[in-house]
């Protein structure tokens, strides 16, 4: 109900009819991604079936499940639109999404595009302070701000086998969530909670910084951050800090808002779909072959 709600009142903010809209690509919540498991699966919610009805809009939808199909991770979904719209062939540019989980494009003239999952995003530090102050996210990293980094936590945080892996690789709160970070802290009692904060901005930059670090190269490197996460200056200012010869700046410095990258990536996705055109990438998922993703809702 809230997807199609939200469609039609921007529909009717902007003054636009059903008719005028090709499709509409909506990705849903997911709420489980096992690739790995012994009968991978991935789970998102939300009705396509009402979202296509109510909205009398054909929607496209069930993006990640036909690369599981044909062998992939069915993550992440959007580097074959970071290269259409970002790639350069005069520097190496990798396509930083700080949302829940944070992961990467790639985009090196030199070699096939890479994306995969590196760590956790924002999810810990949203739950963290939810649980702590009741509050959905750290405006500005203004609560990590008045804490203290934990060394001990941060090293105990880093150990995790998942950043050993070699990509093609997702992750998501299935494994970093409140009860993984409590392990964590079993032997720092000591940790107030702001610490603990602090720790998690730091984590958060490091899984970054640390997996970007292994790309090599004689051209120009440039970051380009978006999602929820490239609002959080302190998370800027400590991934800059990280990596003193790349460039660190937003999607919007290059033309697309850090608002819209996501939302744009999966207009693409339908518009793949519709046209029956291949939108993953095996270099990317690990899939044996390029296919079409989606499964048409016809309004």
């Amino acid at each position: 109900m809230l997807y199609a709600e939200t469609i039609n009142a921007f529909l009717a903010k902007n003054q636009l009819k059903a008719e005028d809209i090709q499709a509409i690509g909506c990705h849903g919540q997911t709420v489980w991604h096992s690739p790995d498991s012994e009968y991978p699966f991935t789970t998102q919610i939300g009705d396509m079936n009402l979202v296509a009805e109510q909205t009398g809009i054909t929607t496209i939808a069930d993006f990640r499940r036909k690369d599981m199909a044909v062998g992939g991770q069915g993550a992440p979904l959007v580097p074959a639109f970071h290269q259409a719209i970002f790639s350069d062939p005069n520097r190496l540019t990798v396509v930083l999404n700080i949302g829940g989980i944070s992961n990467i494009s790639v985009l090196n003239p030199n070699s096939p595009t890479v994306g995969y999952d590196v760590g956790a995003g924002n999810t810990l530090m949203d739950s963290w302070i939810e649980q702590h102050q009741g509050k959905r996210y750290d405006k500005n990293g203004e609560w990590a701000r008045t804490g203290k980094l934990n060394t001990e936590l941060l090293a105990t945080l880093l150990d995790e086998s998942f950043f050993a892996k070699a990509p093609p690789k997702s992750t998501g709160r299935e494994l970093f969530n409140l009860t993984w970070l409590a392990k964590k802290l079993e032997n720092l009692t000591a940790c107030q909670p702001q610490d603990v904060q602090r720790t998690l901005a730091e984590f958060t930059a490091q899984s970054i910084a640390n997996e970007l670090l292994r790309f090599e190269s004689s051209l120009p490197r440039l970051l380009l951050v978006c999602g929820g996460g490239s609002r959080n200056p302190l998370l800027m200012e400590r991934i800059s800090a990280l990596l003193p010869e790349w460039e660190v700046t937003t999607t919007t410095e290059f033309g697309l808002d850090i608002d819209y990258v996501e939302a744009a990536a999966f207009a693409w996705l339908a518009y793949q779909r519709i046209h029956n055109l291949p939108s993953n990438m095996p270099s990317v998922t690990g899939a044996k072959k390029a296919v079409s993703l989606g499964v048409i809702y016809p309004a």
